[in-house]
C-alpha cells in the first residue's frame, strides 16, 4: 500500500485549510487507498529559510525528520490556502528547504479558500515553484471553497456537500495514485 504525506501548509491563527488535510487523511485511510500522515507546518514551526537542508552544517532535527518523511513518501498532497493569490510563506519555506527530496515526487495540490473560488489562483504559483525544483505535479486539482462551511473542525464534510466532495476527492486521489509506481 502506498504511503502519502499530507502537508498542511497554513500556520495562521484560526486556519481553516487544516480541515481539508484532516479530510484527506481520513479519506485515504478509510478507503484503504494509502497510509497517510499529516505534516503540519504549524507544529514544525521552522525558522525562516536561510539555506537548503543539504547545505546546512547543523540542521535542526525537525528539518531532518521532515526531509526523511518526504523522502519516504510515495506521494505528497499539499493542502494550501490562498493568500492574496499566492501560497503562504510557511509553504515556500519548506519547498525551498528541500531539493532532492522533491525531485520526481508525485505531488497533488489541494487549494482552499474561505470564499467561493476554492483557491484557484494559488495553484499556478505553487505549481511553478514545484516544477522549478523537479517535482512531478499531477494534473488533478482539488479546490475547497468556503472551507469553514464545507468541513467541520475534524475534517468531516458538511452532510449536504459530502457526496460531491467525496466524488471530487476520489478523482483527485485516483489521479495522484496513477503516478505512484505499483499502486
Amino acid at each position: 500500500m502506498p504511503h502519502i504525506e499530507i502537508i498542511s501548509a497554513s500556520i495562521r491563527t484560526g486556519r481553516q485549510s487544516h480541515r481539508v488535510a484532516l479530510f484527506f487523511k481520513k479519506f485515504l485511510e478509510e478507503r484503504k487507498l494509502a497510509t497517510a500522515n499529516i505534516l503540519d507546518l504549524k507544529a514544525y514551526n521552522f525558522p525562516l529559510f536561510d539555506e537548503r537542508l543539504a547545505h546546512q552544517p547543523n540542521p535542526i532535527p525537525s528539518a531532518k525528520e521532515f526531509s526523511e518523511k518526504i523522502k519516504g513518501a510515495n506521494a505528497v498532497i499539499i493542502v494550501t490556502p490562498e493568500y492574496n493569490g499566492g501560497y503562504p510563506a510557511s509553504l515556500k519555506n519548506v519547498v525551498d528547504l528541500l531539493y532532492n527530496e522533491w525531485r520526481r515526487k508525485p505531488i497533488a495540490i489541494a487549494a482552499c479558500s474561505d470564499g467561493p473560488f476554492g483557491g484557484t489562483q494559488v495553484v499556478t504559483s505553487l505549481q511553478f515553484s514545484l516544477w522549478k525544483i523537479g517535482a512531478l505535479t499531477v494534473p488533478a486539482r482539488f479546490h475547497a471553497a468556503s472551507v469553514q462551511l464545507a468541513y467541520d473542525e475534524q475534517g468531516n464534510p458538511n452532510p449536504k456537500d459530502k457526496e460531491l466532495i467525496e466524488k471530487l476527492a476520489a478523482g483527485f486521489v485516483g489521479e495522484l495514485l496513477r503516478y505512484v509506481p505499483n499502486s
